[in-house]
């Protein structure tokens, strides 16, 4: 049989057997689970870190601290994750994904070892996060295309969407550990992800194996270069935007930023016409010849910079507001912050499982589109409650909100990986997680802008106002009132009151009662209730117009073209190996029993399989059509270039039954009479 030199190195002798897409699965399920707790579990427990290593963060010369801790990790594989995609497709999935599963729990022992305080513990905390980031692209960019690579497409989109219930809900269940540990010591909030980085690490290394299609090329050093240096301009303009500018709220009008924003679009511009011009790009534009990536991906971005800010407002309002007006010390709002998240990823776990599943029946477009309309709903609903919800309907609200996301998510990555290519799986793969990751930083810039506009209108007048009703001073109301909102919202995001920082001596002067007042669990989040339900209208109505977006682009998503021969999606179904030849047509016959064959199968245009047993299933109304009978095969295909407009004989007993596994064996068509002695020595 001849075999092309991207099939020679199709698995590199690697016969996976019917279980391997499982163990496929589990791993890269808990790579996933593990780099998504990783990139959230230190929002909850920034406060336990900062004062764990001697550091005031609402001083204005630590935001950068604060900023690149939450934004440092989600920065870097946004930059990453499309090049590991592609060193992925060059030299091996699992190899790349093992060596990010090593990278990560070496960075995750080193973080949890910081033994110093002060600003040089930060600068070690926030360059190990950035490791650790790299880390995790190596994760994001391989897993998917591992799983394609393994799971027929009538079984991805349920593989898709397990991975990715493990990377979305990881990210709420990151809330949850990190306010169970942190109040205990805060080095166990990057001290627990090591015994699973381990096992993971070393699992990963003995079972995982390269099956898919890997070609060598050269490195595409300028497009690399190019695309890093502008994207991460662009997100460093955007996490310092967020920061006050002189007189302004925000830093949109400093020279630095802008030079960042404008200079990194021009660089991304000459990163397309570099793309364009060398033999392997980084990014494969051609890709967007296919409808289905292109618009799975618009959609997956409008979807992400929706809903990427929600987890920061939801924060914002439960540890600065909700939470104290109902009891809760500032202490233990972190805690209780991600349980009564929990019913998000409820309804997540709930959907996108299910979900995958029925998009592999009956495709991706219904159910993607539905899940984004959904999700504009449950911000709509938000909008309506009072910021003194009654929990019960916030709860409601956050399951239709999980159960949206996850009705979009699992379908839109089925429908993008389905639409790849095999050589190209793996930078495919990380183009899908750039947009995704590069939309969650530009969303949480996005959401604070538009809460620290909200902010900026209403709130200087409130704390003045109220300041100066429980006895203090007008000057000092006045100073306080003129701080930046960013400082209140990050007071109020990490769980601060910080009427006490700001008054000072001012307290000893002011009567017992009242002071006691200010500084107690009411007067803070009473006073920033007004302000923020108006930040909170302008993000969730410009979340719900880019839920919109997203559905009306998964709606324009049409059928996915075939893009993998029919007898490599039938091999890797039992986890045979696929080799490449000329053989376009071929008909598989099918028995459940020994005798002469009873049911025919349909026309398949694709390649020949090598020799091995494998499951099949009858289809009706051609490749895409409804699924009804499923048998298992062996199937013996020659090296023959055939044409497929010629008309073919009637078919005949090509098949001989083997009676010991019920099934049948089958030789390809040649437009001939099968010749019985080839058939007998088969």
């Amino acid at each position: 049989m001849t075999r092309t030199p991207d099939a020679a190195r199709v698995g590199r002798g690697f016969a996976p057997g019917p279980r391997y897409k499982w163990i496929a699965l589990s791993n890269t399920t808990l790579g996933m689970l593990i780099a998504t707790i990783n990139s959230s579990i230190v929002l909850i427990a920034l406060p336990e870190v900062f004062a764990g290593i001697g550091i005031d963060p609402l001083d204005p010369a630590n935001t950068g601290y604060l900023l690149w801790m939450i934004m440092g990790f989600l920065v870097v594989t946004a930059v990453l994750v499309v090049g590991f995609g592609r060193l992925g497709d060059m030299f091996g999935r699992a190899r790349m994904y093992t060596l990010g599963f090593a990278i990560f729990t070496v960075s995750s022992v080193l973080l949890a070892l910081t033994w110093f305080t002060g600003d040089a513990a930060a600068l070690w905390l926030i360059g190990w996060r950035v490791v650790q980031g790299v880390g995790g692209a190596f994760l994001m960019a391989n897993s998917s295309a591992i799983l394609t690579d393994v799971f027929p497409a009538h079984q991805r989109g349920m593989a898709l969407g397990i991975n990715g219930v493990a990377a979305i809900s990881g990210s709420f269940l990151g809330l949850v550990v990190g306010g169970v540990l942190a109040p205990v010591d805060w080095n166990l909030v990057f001290l627990v992800s090591v015994p699973f980085g381990l096992v993971g690490t070393a699992w990963a290394y003995l079972k995982l194996h390269d099956t898919g299609v890997r070609g060598h090329a050269p490195m595409d050093w300028w497009g690399n270069l190019t695309f890093a240096v502008g994207l991460v301009a662009v997100l460093v303009g955007i996490t310092y935007g967020i920061q006050p500018y002189r007189d302004s709220q925000t830093g949109w009008g400093s020279p630095f930023v802008l030079a960042c924003l404008l200079g990194g679009v021009a660089v991304l511009g000459v990163f397309v016409l570099v793309e364009r011009r060398v033999a392997s790009p980084l990014f494969d534009l051609s890709l967007f010849g296919s409808r289905s990536f292109t618009w799975g991906n618009v959609a997956n971005f409008a979807a992400s910079l929706g809903r990427g800010g929600l987890q920061f407002v939801l924060i914002v309002w439960l540890q600065g507001i909700w939470l104290p007006q109902h009891g809760y010390s500032y202490e233990q709002t972190p805690l209780w912050a991600g349980i009564y998240m929990v019913p998000m990823t409820v309804g997540f776990l709930l959907s996108a499982p299910a979900s995958g599943v029925l998009s592999d029946r009956v495709g991706s477009r219904v159910l993607a589109t539905v899940g984004m309309l959904l999700t504009a709903l449950s911000f709509a609903l938000l909008i309506a409650l009072p910021v003194d919800f009654p929990y019960p309907a916030f709860a409601a609200v956050l399951v239709l909100n999980g159960i949206g996301m996850g009705m979009f998510s699992s379908p839109n990555r089925a429908e993008v990986m389905n639409s790849l290519p095999a050589r190209t799986r793996g930078s495919g793969s990380g183009m899908m997680t750039t947009f995704q990751n590069t939309a969650m930083v530009l969303s949480i810039g996005f959401f604070f802008s538009l809460i620290i506009i909200g902010f900026a209108g209403s709130l200087p007048d409130a704390l003045r106002t109220g300041l100066q009703a429980h006895g203090v001073s007008a000057a000092a109301a006045n100073q306080i009132a003129g701080l930046p909102a960013v400082a209140v919202l990050f007071a109020a995001f990490l769980g601060y009151n910080p009427i006490r920082e700001l008054l000072g001596d001012q307290l000893a002067t002011l009567p017992p009662d009242q002071a006691a007042y200010l500084t107690g669990r009411g007067f803070f989040p009473s006073l920033i209730s007004g302000p923020f339900a108006t930040g909170l209208t302008i993000a969730f109505t410009s979340a719900i117009v880019l839920c919109l977006v997203g559905a009306f682009a998964s709606w324009m998503c049409g059928p996915v073209t075939r893009t993998e021969p029919v007898g490599a999606e039938l091999a890797a179904a039992a986890g045979s190996r696929v080799s490449e030849s000329t053989v376009e047509c071929w008909r598989v016959e099918l028995t459940g029993a020994p005798g002469p064959p009873r049911s025919r199968g349909r026309w398949c245009d694709g390649r020949a399989v090598d020799r091995g047993l494998v499951k099949v299933r009858r289809l009706s109304g051609g490749v895409r059509g409804r699924v009804y009978r499923e048998r298992y095969v062996s199937l013996i295909t020659v090296s023959a270039t055939t044409d497929r407009r010629r008309t073919w004989p009637e078919p005949r007993s090509l098949c001989s039954p083997l009676p010991s596994r019920q099934a049948v064996r089958c030789s390809a068509l040649r437009g001939s009479r099968p010749n019985p002695r080839r058939q007998r020595r088969s």
